[in-house]
């Protein structure tokens, strides 16, 4: 009964990030007007709770970990004002490598929503929630072979940075064209390389430089507190 249940809430789990939430973000590229932006990111991060919720079974588990999570929250909250290179989807990847998928989706779902309360919220903000937290749940997923390979992380968060990039193309499209168009999402990715190129540096720079002291450090947290 409580494995058929686990199996269950990883089901739903995998619904909610690769369904249900990309369905939300598109909804407020295409259905919403521009000046309900903020609800549809609110409904993105609801989700990216329900998600949270779903990884745990026990009370005092659950709350460590919202603990850890708002903490490195605040860690890449700070890192979005860096300028030039940031180290924000290293230290997502970073989170969900140690903490696990769901403590990664909602750490970079929080930073994309919070952050832009700075940099500036509008209809590209859900899409962000959703990139950045993909960018975790990914790391969370793949842990058991990131976490024992070093070189292998560091590629990957190449390919995380191209990865957020494409996923922010495609808000680009369905929000210029109110839908999406193969020839347009193109040339929008061929317009961004630039950034992408960007991203995926900042990763890589990033992640050389945090990956053995953060990842003590939140290996430890996991130890002593079983998160």
């Amino acid at each position: 009964m409580a494995a058929t249940r686990l199996r269950f809430k990883e089901v739903l789990k995998y619904i909610a990030v690769l369904a249900f939430i990309p369905a939300i973000a598109a909804a407020g590229s295409l259905v919403f007007d521009e000046q309900r932006h903020i609800l549809v990111s609110l409904a993105v991060a609801a989700a990216a709770l329900g998600v949270f919720f779903l990884g745990y079974e026990k009370k005092q588990v659950g709350t460590r970990r919202l603990v850890v999570t708002a903490i490195m929250t605040s860690l890449c909250l700070f890192g979005r004002f860096i300028p030039v290179i940031k180290p924000v989807a290293a230290l997502v990847i970073l989170t969900g490598v140690y903490l696990g998928c769901e403590t990664g989706f909602l750490t970079g779902a929080l930073t994309a929503l919070i952050s832009n309360f700075w940099f500036g919220q509008g209809p590209w903000t859900a899409f962000m929630m959703l990139a950045l937290g993909l960018v975790g749940f990914f790391s969370g997923a793949l842990s058991k072979v990131l976490i024992k390979n070093r070189p292998l992380l560091i590629v990957f968060g190449a390919v995380c940075g191209a990865a957020y990039s494409m996923i922010m193309d495609v808000w680009t499209v369905l929000w210029y064209a109110k839908g999406f168009s193969p020839k347009l999402y193109l040339a929008a990715v061929g317009t961004s390389i630039p950034y992408l190129l960007s991203y995926c540096v900042s990763n890589v720079v990033f992640l050389v430089i945090l990956s053995k002291p953060v990842g003590d450090k939140l290996m430890r947290v996991k130890i002593k507190y079983g998160v």
